[in-house]
């Protein structure tokens, strides 16, 4: 037996144990040099008198994602200093090289000469008013757009608790009778109009969606006061879809996106930061070209619109009684370059320059005679007289 646990122990640990107790030896030195995690097993080799209740604990195997961690405040000079620090994709010198390859300059004379056929390739005239523009959305995919933004108006109005006007309300009545008079004169009879008063009387406001989607707030009706005014307002928002403002917008998005980035890639080329070039190049591009187009956009549905409604046999010169009160009820209007649209001042301006061509569709359009029947219609349903084909 003691030769037995000799060959044992020789065999388990390289340095033989002291002379003193053999048995002994072999248990202590076994346990010095087996790992924890093998204790158990190596021991079933052997008996053992040690109590179970005196051996250590098995360390735990604690996971990464269950050890605690330190909560470290970033602070906005980390994201300074991280900026500052940090390296960027392309060194300067790989920038010009690159610029300057034949390569480069290929690739460049094809994709500017890619992007001038397909801006002549889709210009286009605007209806009434004459103005050559790039537009490269189709009409279904602009109706489209207005179908969404119509779904996201009513959700939000759900949201926020707001109220649309039954169809037996006197406003809505009021809406849709200016509505069916102008759509005719429109060129968009075929759409399927839908109309919405939003009962909110401190908002005056009213939009047209592509697709015939009509909204109106309640609070601009104390403004327009009657049929005339309210169809200056109308004639406005439809001119916008008659002109396809939404897709020339959409358009116009895509070249000022390219135009932008060509000059990020340029700053960078020549060692300039490219981020600061696109905070700085998307406000240059919102004050030098989206604004104007705005203010153009919006001139031009007025002039479309008033031509709408003389045609219609609406008062042309309500409209500019209309924006006269909306300059009185607007204080704190922003400069006319800060803003997407012409200032009021400006508006009744060109309204009155155009009113002459205006007062002329009203008369072309026959509107006398029809305004005298429906005086003498209204007269006669006053006094109670029947009148008989």
């Amino acid at each position: 037996m003691r030769s037995s646990l000799l060959t044992r122990r020789v065999l388990l640990h390289p340095h033989p144990p002291a002379p003193s107790s053999i048995t002994g030896s072999i248990a202590t030195s076994f346990r010095a040099a087996t790992p924890l995690r093998n204790l158990t097993t190596r021991r079933s080799l052997r008996p053992t008198t040690t109590p179970l209740l005196s051996r250590p604990p098995p360390i735990p195997i604690i996971p990464k994602c269950a050890r605690p961690f330190r909560i470290r405040r970033i602070t906005p000079a980390d994201h300074i200093t991280g900026l500052e620090t940090a390296k960027p994709l392309f060194s300067s010198d790989q920038m010009r090289r690159a610029v300057r390859s034949p390569s480069t300059h290929a690739v460049i004379v094809i994709a500017v000469a890619g992007a001038l056929i397909f801006y002549f390739a889709n210009l286009e005239t605007v209806p009434v008013s004459g103005r050559t523009r790039f537009n490269c959305y189709s009409t279904e995919a602009v109706r489209e757009v207005g179908e969404t933004q119509a779904k996201m108006v009513k959700y939000e109005l759900e949201r926020s608790g707001g109220r649309l006007l039954p169809d037996w309300d006197r406003r809505t009545a009021m809406v849709k009778r200016v509505m069916a008079k102008l759509i005719p004169f429109s060129g968009m009879a075929d759409e399927r109009w839908e109309v919405y008063v939003i009962e909110d009387p401190h908002t005056a406001n009213a939009f047209v969606l592509p697709g015939g989607k009509v909204f109106v707030y309640s609070g601009i009706l104390p403004l327009v006061r009657n049929d005339d005014g309210l169809a200056a307002v109308l004639g406005h928002e439809i001119a916008h879809n008659v002109a396809d403002h939404i897709g020339e917008r959409m358009s116009q998005s895509i070249g000022v996106n390219a135009l932008m980035y060509s000059l990020v890639l340029l700053s960078a080329a020549f060692g300039a930061a490219p981020f600061v070039m696109q905070i700085f190049g998307g406000t240059l591009m919102d004050i030098a070209f989206a604004r104007p187009m705005g203010r153009l956009q919006e001139s031009e549905a007025d002039y479309i619109g008033l031509m709408m409604m003389a045609e219609a046999c609406y008062d042309p010169r309500e409209a500019v009684g209309f924006w006269r009160r909306m300059d009185k009820a607007q204080q704190d209007a922003p400069p006319e370059w800060m803003s997407t649209h012409p200032s009021n001042q400006s508006r009744i301006e060109k309204i009155q320059e155009w009113l002459p061509k205006a007062m002329e569709k009203r008369e072309a359009s026959d509107c006398r005679s029809t305004m005298a029947f429906a005086d003498l219609f209204q007269r006669a349903r006053r006094m109670g007289v029947l009148i008989e084909a």
